[in-house]
This record gives C-alpha cells, structure tokens and sequence, in this order.
C-alpha cells in the first residue's frame, strides 16, 4: 500500500470533494480517482459513496480511516528519523587563539577514536571574536577562557604563564627569574595573548624595558623563533616545543582556565546527541596528546 495513496483519501475526507482534494494534492481529478479506485481494490472494499453534491465514507471508510491516519502519521515519523541520521553531524566549535595546536589537534584525534561520526566546523579567534560568534549563533560550543564561574561552560584546565626561552639560552637551567634579569633580554611579543597588558605591567612595575625582537600574533611561529635563539617570551606553560625551555617568572602569578562553552541555545536534533557525546568526551580520562591538567598528567 502506497503511502501517497492515503493521502489521496484523507483528502477527499478533509475536503468532502474529489475536485478540492486532487487541487489540494496538486494532481489531476482523474489521477486521484484513479488512485482512490486502487487503493479501493487493495483494500476490498469501498472507501467512499458518491452522489451530485458531496461525498461520503462508507462504513469501511469510516473504520478504515483511524488506521490511515495513523499508517500515514508513522510512514512520515520513520522518514523524517531516516533523514535526520542521514543529516551530516558537524559541530561548529570555536577554539582560542591562544590555546596550544598539539593540544586542539590531540583532541579532535581522540574524540574521532572513539567512533563518533561528528565532524567539526573549527573558527579560530580571540575570546571577544568567540563571543561575538556564540551571540550571532555562529558557533555551538568553543575552547576558551573561563573568566567567572560561568555555568554554561565545563572547566578542562588550569595552568599558569612561564617565560620560554632557548633550551641553550644561559637561563634555560634555572628554577625561576627575576623580571630585572630580563632588562637587556630580546623580547617576543604574543600579539594575542590574553595577559599582553599585564605583562607589561610587569616589567612597567620593575623599570625594566626588554628589547623589541619580534611580535607576532602567531604562537608557533613564536616558539619557532624562541627556539632559534631570537628572544624569550611569556606564554602558557601548556604550550612545548623541541629547543623551549621554560622558566618560571617571579612575581608574575597570572594564571587561565581552559573550558569548554556550551551551546546557548538548542541544538538541531540531529546535532543533540553528537554535542553530548563531545561534551562527555571531555570529561572523560582524555587520550596523550590532550592531556594539560593535574588530574591528567601534561603530555603535549
């Protein structure tokens, strides 16, 4: 029994009419009677009386029709379910700047190990660019900075700033500095960085005014050039490469929360169940390589 042939009868039921019900069908009259007598002879019996006026259900009309409605109701639920699992599950996340590569990239590697068939729409910004992209709904969830104790957001990590210098760099094997120790020290400048006020501040405070060497809104291009010997710079300790050492910077106590913000709105259905599944991957024993918290051992 064809789906479209039900509707050809609750039409005519709805509208009283064989004209009304193939316009509101969009087909021909001829083509819906047609499709009535079918359904008719599928059926054995017949659905409707006719006279010059109006048109009637038969007792076998009447019993047949609850049935249609519901044959029809649930024909249209199991299509619609088929279509939503067919709908692409792809989840737009905002990630930080300011937030290390290997770590973002170890991420999404461990989420896509668990079997999830979610792919990610990624948009790189500043905590104000993120913001501004989960007010206009661009975005469903981000990596960013905690800054209250904000309930639509999962804390991830906690960590502090160091300042990276060259692994042969004569302060690479000490515990911590001094700022007044970095008075004739080339500085790189993180254009980005959430604390760039405050750092300098912090050599303001001291008298101390680093060299210029280089600024750069890049932070692996940053590290790069750290480890090439051209200058230091403060960053989160999170962040590592081959050649970086770093050193903790006395006086300076500024620390982030890495979190996850939640969607501020309802999902799509189909992407319910997918942001689920992220946001219990993240609380979850994360994978090495994604690792940045005391609970979970650094391993970036």
């Amino acid at each position: 029994m064809e789906p479209y042939l039900l509707r050809y009868f609750l039409a005519v039921v709805e509208t009283g009419s064989f004209t009304k019900a193939a316009a509101a069908c969009l087909i021909t009259q001829p083509s819906l009677s047609a499709g009535i007598k079918r359904l008719e002879e599928q059926l054995g019996v017949a659905l409707f009386e006719r006279n010059n006026k109006r048109v009637f259900l038969t007792s076998a009309g009447a019993r047949f029709l609850p049935r249609a409605k519901t044959i029809l109701h649930e024909c249209n639920l199991a299509l619609a379910e088929l279509a939503a699992s067919e709908q692409a599950k792809v989840l737009r996340l905002g990630v930080l700047q300011t937030l290390p590569s290997a770590w973002v990239s170890g991420l999404l590697k461990g989420f896509a190990a668990t079997g999830a068939e979610v792919r990610f729409d990624l948009f790189d910004g500043t905590e104000q660019e993120l913001q501004n992209r989960f007010d206009e709904r661009g975005i469903d969830y981000a990596l960013s900075i905690r800054r209250v104790d904000d309930k639509a957001s999962i804390p991830l990590y906690d960590e502090g700033y160091v300042l990276a210098v060259s692994d042969t760099h004569p302060l690479a094997g000490e515990a911590s500095v001094r700022g007044e120790q970095l008075a004739d020290q080339p500085m790189i400048v993180r254009s980005r960085c959430e604390v760039l006020s405050e750092t300098s501040r912090y050599f303001t405070d001291r008298n101390v005014r680093p060299p210029l060497a280089y600024r750069t809104a890049n932070d692996e291009r940053a590290l790069s050039m750290v480890a090439a010997g051209v200058g230091a710079t403060v960053m989160p300790e999170s962040f590592a490469a081959q050649g970086v050492a770093k050193v903790a910077l006395e006086g300076f106590a500024h620390r982030r929360t890495i979190a996850l913000f939640t969607p501020r709105y309802s999902l799509p259905g189909h992407l319910t169940e997918a942001g689920k599944m992220f946001e219990a991957f993240l609380l979850s024993p994360l994978p090495v390589g994604a690792r940045v918290t005391k609970r979970h051992p650094h391993c970036i």
